[in-house]
């Protein structure tokens, strides 16, 4: 089998993707991975060919470079059924204007499920399986390179940050050291000490048009009457019965005046009927007993 590819990619960026296992396993496409597996090549690879799907459990390994070469082999069982397969594959980079172009060259052998397929279709689905891993070979390389130059960005900026916190320093440095020699030098000459005349040891009087300039203010030592009689009333009452208490004092509800009418009209006009309701009665037997 024979196979070439061109892509706008240089060989540098392809060379250390291959030598990548991790990132070769992400190219690789219908492979699933093993959890438990020690290489990321190992794991199940899905093949599709003549309108069936050929699953296999194994492993790839990967060599090289070797002169712009590297070396695939692989050993793989069908998932459902009896039938192997084994792969020997040649992956060549050779520099071209604008790119490079990737030649691939192997052969497989195998029995099953792969044997009973119409002529071509194993080749047809061979080429597109590595088509599929050129396209996303180049994906991957772009990417590598674009994290090498972020990553090489980053370290020309800290080196130069770097610089100019040194730069920073060594200002510093000197501006400390003529401060002290100029320091001195006053002190030789007798120039230094206190100044009397200096604005800041004078007093600053209050300004004239403060309307509080004067006054004193007083916090009352004990809480008034009213708190403290309130405070009182709450010690050992729950904070329900406390929230739900009717107010005392001088907040306490007063009644209405025409509510304290009504009652007190009330109050006599019981009796009073009680009253005319017992002469009535005694006034009635009274008249019938004098009746002949």
């Amino acid at each position: 089998m024979e196979h070439e590819v061109f892509v706008p990619v240089p060989v540098p960026a392809l060379l250390r993707t291959l030598g990548d296992p991790a990132r070769v396993a992400r190219c690789v496409p219908g492979l699933q991975q093993d959890a438990d597996a020690a290489s990321p090549l190992a794991g199940r690879l899905k093949l599709r060919a003549g309108g069936h799907t050929i699953t296999y459990r194994g492993e790839l390994l990967l060599t090289g470079p070797e002169r712009d070469r590297f070396s695939v082999t692989g050993k793989g069982v069908e998932a459902r059924g009896t039938g192997a397969v084994e792969l020997a594959l040649t992956i060549g980079l050779t520099a071209a204007d604008g790119g490079t172009t990737i030649s691939y060259s192997g052969t497989a052998d195998g029995d099953g499920r792969l044997v009973e397929l119409e002529e071509g279709a194993a080749l047809a689905a061979a080429h597109r399986l590595l088509d599929r891993f050129t396209q996303q070979l180049v994906t991957e390389s772009l990417a590598a390179r674009e994290e090498a130059d972020a990553g090489a960005e980053a370290d020309a900026d800290a080196d130069g940050d770097e610089a100019v916190a040194a730069e920073g320093l060594a200002g510093d440095e000197e501006g400390a050291v003529g401060s002290g020699d100029e320091i001195r030098a006053d002190d030789a000459d007798g120039s230094g000490g206190d100044d009397p005349g200096s604005v800041y040891d004078s007093p600053v009087p209050p300004p004239s048009l403060d309307p509080v300039a004067g006054v004193e203010f007083t916090v009352p030592d004990e809480p008034p009457a009213e708190a403290a009689h309130a405070r009182r009333t709450m010690i050992g009452r729950s904070a329900e019965e406390v929230d739900h208490a009717p107010p005392r004092g001088r907040y306490a509800p007063v009644p209405s005046p025409e509510a304290g009418g009504a009652s007190t009209t009330l109050r006599w006009v019981a009796p009073a009927a009680a009253l005319a309701l017992a002469s009535a009665v005694v006034l009635g037997r009274a008249l019938r007993r004098r009746r002949p």
